[in-house]
């Protein structure tokens, strides 16, 4: 097996578990965008409305539900590697295919999480943007 697919697997495996968690650690936004919790952790201060809040639940839940359809999708490709790196002689082209499957399936999860950022940012005012703004400074 060539020295880059090693390295392109050792990516992935843990590329999923970072394209799960709430908020990246290096903001790649700018602080432009805010994760769920950031909002809930100043949700007082914000003076968040019953139906903000309620919005912000359903944007968090239908993320959450999609994510998990495409974390079977990853794990399937993964499984999939994993049984082609046990045959001898590996079908590189085979490992390649299910390694495209599985950062297909991460890049749809990230697109998820950016669509679901975009969703809150648009509930929230625009004195509510600029308080989030200021305590990420």
């Amino acid at each position: 097996m060539s020295k880059g697919l090693l390295i392109l697997l050792a990516l992935i495996s843990m590329g999923i578990e970072s394209a799960y968690a709430a908020e990246p650690k290096q903001d790649v936004f700018k602080g432009k965008l805010f994760a769920p919790n950031v909002i809930l952790e100043h949700q007082a201060e914000l003076s968040l409305s019953k139906q903000q809040f309620t919005e912000i639940k359903k944007a968090v839940v239908e993320v959450q539900a999609n994510v998990a359809e495409h974390e079977w999708d990853v794990r399937e490709a993964y499984l999939s590697i994993m049984a082609e790196l046990d045959k001898t002689p590996i079908d590189e082209v085979q490992v390649l295919e299910h390694v495209g499957a599985a950062l297909r399936a991460e890049n749809e999860v990230k697109k998820l999480q950016v669509v679901m950022l975009i969703q809150l940012k648009n509930l929230l005012t625009v004195d509510q943007v600029e308080y989030l703004e200021s305590v990420r400074k």
